[in-house]
C-alpha cells in the first residue's frame, strides 16, 4: 500500500463541518526516497507524456522540508527535494485517485514553478447539465492552519452566520443566524436575524475596497479579538454601532425542536444545523420527543446545514423512515474511479456501503453505543433548503429518495456536492481533489447541480416535489409564520405552493467555486469575502464509528 495513502486517518467529504478529524502529517515513509522510474538523479524526475509513476516515488520530496513537528508532536516525513518532485507527486497522485482522472490534462510538471498553480490546473474542465463547472471543490490549505482548524477544534467567532446576498460592489450583508448564548446573542448588543451590516471597523461594506479589513472583522482568528460593526436594525432607518468580541463558541447543532398542533395532526419541527458528534444525542432526544407527541409529519429545517458526519445523516434518516422502510437497504455507497471498483484506494479497505444505522454509536455520551434509536415511521418528510444545504444534508435527501420516502423540498436549490475527498498533505500544503461520489440504494447520485423544489423559476438541479420559497431573514426561525415553514404546512394539506414573488433581500447567494487564497479567505468574484471556516464546514466527514475495527 502506498505510503501517501495513510497520511490522513479520517475521511472528509461532500461540501460542510467542524468535526474533529485526524490530519496528522505522520505515516510510513516507505518508498518516499526511491528514485522515479522515469528519471531522477541530481536534476530530479523527468516527464514522459502518458507515463505515470507511483506517487510514492515523489511524496514528501520537498523544496523546503519541514523541520518542525505536526500538531500531535510527530515529525513530518519531509526530505530534501524540489518543486519538480512536488509537481510530479501531484500529477501521479491525481492520475491515481481523481474521480475523473481520464479528463485531466497531462501537463509537464517542469513547466510550472509553483505547486499550487500546477495543482489548480489538475481538474476537469467538464460542466454539469446546467453549465456549471463539474469540479467546483478543488482547493488547497496550508497544512498547519488546517490542522489547527480541524484537529484542535478551534471555532472562534461571535456566534453569527452571515448572509452575503451580493458579493461584489454594491454588496449586501445580513445576519442570518445567531447562536444562542453567544456574544451576538447578548442583550447589550440587541442583535437579531435580518440585521443589515453597513460597515466593519469603518470600512463600507457596500463599496469598500479594503477587503482584508472586512474579512478580519467578519471572521476573527483569535479569542478576545474585537471589531466594530455599523448596523441597521430590521424596520429601522437609523444606524448604530456595536462592538463584538470573539470567543470560542460551542454551537448547538439542534437548537429548536417543536410540535405544531394542527387540525389534521401534530407536525414535528427540527432545526438541525450541523452533523457533528454532539448532534447525535440531540437528535435522539428530539426524535424521542416527537415520537412521544405522535407526530404524523416532520418539517426538517436544513436551510443552513452544510454537512458533517455521514453516519449522523444515516441515523437521522433511519429515525425518520423507521425499520421497515430501511431494512437491508443502502443509505450511501462510495464510488471511486474505475481503477478501484471494489477497493478504497486511500485506505486499501474493501468497499462496503453505509446502511441506515438503527442504533447509537460509541460516541454517544448520553446513551452509550448500541441503543436502539427512536423512529417516526414516516413515508414523507418536508425538508427546508437553501444553497447552504449541502453535503451530508443532501445525503439525507438522496438516501431517503432511494428507499421511496417522499422528500418534499421547500426553499431553494441545494448546493450540489455528491463528491468527496481525502485531504492529503505534501510538503506543508493539504490538497483536496475529488476522489469519489456517493449513491443511494437505487444507485442514484450525480446531483452536482443540487436538488431543486419543483416550481423554482430556474431549476438547475434534480427536481423534487415541493415549493420554491425564499429565505425571509425578517422571520424568526421556528415560527409557523416563517414563509418556508408556512409553505410546508400548507403543502401538507393540499399540495399547493405560494404565489412566486420578486426575489427578496434575504435570498441566499448561489454557491460559488471554492478556492482558499493565501490569507485563508474565499474570494467571491472581484474582491468579495468569505470564510475559510465555512470551507471546512461545507464537507461531509466519513468517519464511521460503526465500521471501526472491522
Amino acid at each position: 500500500m502506498s505510503s501517501y495513502r495513510f497520511r490522513k486517518s479520517l475521511v472528509i467529504a461532500f461540501l460542510t463541518s467542524f468535526a474533529l478529524v485526524g490530519c496528522g502529517g505522520s505515516g510510513s515513509d516507505s518508498g518516499s526516497d526511491a528514485p522515479p522510474s522515469s528519471g531522477g538523479g541530481a536534476t530530479g524526475p523527468s516527464y514522459t507524456p502518458g507515463v505515470f509513476d507511483d506517487p510514492d516515488n515523489f511524496v514528501a520530496r520537498c523544496e523546503n522540508p519541514r523541520t518542525f513537528n505536526d500538531i500531535n508532536g510527530n515529525p513530518y516525513n519531509d526530505q530534501a527535494g524540489s518543486i519538480l518532485y512536488e509537481n510530479h507527486f501531484l500529477r501521479s497522485w491525481s492520475n491515481d485517485t481523481y474521480l475523473w482522472y481520464n479528463e485531466l490534462p497531462d501537463l509537464d510538471p517542469g513547466d510550472y514553478n509553483d505547486p499550487l498553480e500546477y495543482f489548480e490546473l489538475l481538474r476537469t474542465d467538464a460542466t454539469t447539465p446546467s453549465g456549471n463547472p463539474k469540479d467546483r471543490f478543488h482547493f488547497t490549505y496550508e497544512t498547519s492552519e488546517y490542522e489547527q482548524l480541524t484537529q484542535a477544534g478551534i471555532s472562534v467567532s461571535y456566534g453569527i452566520e452571515w448572509a452575503l446576498v451580493k458579493s461584489t460592489p454594491p454588496r449586501e450583508l445580513y445576519i442570518r443566524y445567531i447562536e444562542p448564548g453567544s456574544p451576538a446573542d447578548a442583550s447589550v448588543v440587541s442583535l437579531t436575524r435580518g440585521v443589515k451590516v453597513l460597515a466593519i471597523d469603518g470600512v463600507d461594506v457596500e463599496n469598500g475596497n479594503d477587503v482584508d479589513t472586512l474579512n478580519a472583522g467578519l471572521f476573527p482568528s483569535s479569542i478576545g479579538e474585537s471589531h466594530t460593526f455599523t448596523i441597521q436594525d430590521l424596520g429601522s432607518a437609523e444606524t448604530r454601532d456595536v462592538t463584538l468580541e470573539a470567543v470560542e463558541v460551542e454551537a448547538d447543532p439542534v437548537p429548536i425542536v417543536d410540535v405544531f398542533n394542527t387540525a389534521s395532526g401534530n407536525v414535528g419541527y427540527v432545526f438541525f444545523n450541523d452533523h457533528n458528534f454532539v448532534s447525535e444525542d440531540k437528535l435522539v432526544d428530539a426524535m424521542t420527543s416527537l415520537s412521544n407527541n405522535n407526530v404524523t409529519d416532520l418539517v426538517l429545517d436544513l436551510r443552513y446545514n452544510g454537512g458533517g458526519l455521514l453516519y449522523i445523516a444515516s441515523q437521522l434518516s433511519y429515525m425518520i423512515a423507521g425499520p421497515t422502510a430501511t431494512n437491508g437497504r443502502i443509505f450511501d455507497e462510495l464510488r471511486f474511479n474505475d481503477k478501484y471498483p471494489s477497493t478504497n484506494p486511500i485506505t486499501g479497505e474493501t468497499l462496503s456501503p453505509t446502511p441506515f444505522y438503527s442504533t447509537t454509536s460509541q460516541y454517544s455520551d448520553k446513551y452509550g453505543g448500541g441503543v436502539q434509536l427512536p423512529v417516526l415511521n414516516l413515508n414523507r418528510v418536508f425538508i427546508l433548503t437553501t444553497g447552504g444545504t449541502c453535503s451530508a444534508s443532501e445525503a439525507i435527501i438522496n438516501g431517503l429518495r432511494g428507499i421511496d420516502v417522499e422528500v418534499v423540498l421547500v426553499g431553494s436549490t441545494t448546493c450540489g456536492k455528491p463528491y468527496g475527498f481525502y485531504p492529503t498533505d505534501n510538503c506543508g500544503t493539504t490538497y483536496f481533489t475529488i476522489q469519489f461520489d456517493g449513491a443511494n440504494d437505487k444507485g442514484q447520485g450525480e446531483y452536482s447541480d443540487g436538488f431543486t423544489p419543483m416550481n423554482e423559476p430556474i431549476a438547475p438541479g434534480i427536481l423534487q416535489n415541493g415549493c420554491y420559497v425564499e429565505d425571509d431573514l425578517s422571520s424568526a426561525l421556528g415560527d409557523v409564520n416563517d414563509p418556508m415553514i408556512a409553505a410546508a404546512l400548507n403543502y401538507r394539506i393540499d399540495s399547493s405552493c405560494p404565489v412566486l414573488t420578486a426575489v427578496s433581500k434575504g435570498r441566499e447567494p448561489a454557491v460559488r467555486a471554492f478556492k482558499v487564497n493565501s490569507s485563508g479567505f474565499q474570494p467571491f468574484d472581484n474582491g468579495g469575502f468569505g470564510s475559510k471556516q465555512n470551507m471546512i464546514r461545507l464537507m461531509t466527514n466519513y468517519t464511521d464509528p460503526f465500521k471501526q475495527g472491522q
